[in-house]
């Protein structure tokens, strides 16, 4: 081995950005998804509607990005507010 402190197998995309993702249901209503956007996370109203209708006509939107635990803790909100959410990895551009 030329570099055995390199075998560790650490994930090197370990640090990448993680996302938290909203998604359409046919349940709850366009307000509400607002709301839970300006309660929760705090977005003006502005903010919180256009990712409302992005999730409306899209069928989802990125909410929040950060680290795995912290996309991890809002999805488990996005549900106790009875929203489909999912944490992935942030896509690279």
């Amino acid at each position: 081995m030329l570099h055995p402190e390199l075998d560790e197998r650490t994930d090197v995309r370990a640090d990448v950005p993680w996302v938290t993702v909203v998604w359409d249901d046919p349940v709850n209503l366009m307000s509400y998804v607002t709301y839970v956007f300006q309660s929760y996370f705090g977005f003006p109203r502005d903010k919180a509607e256009r990712l409302m209708h992005q999730v409306d006509s899209e069928g989802r939107a990125i909410v929040a990005t950060g680290y795995r635990e912290e996309m991890e803790r809002h999805v488990e909100a996005m549900h106790g507010y009875g929203l489909q959410a999912t944490v992935d990895r942030a896509t690279e551009a």
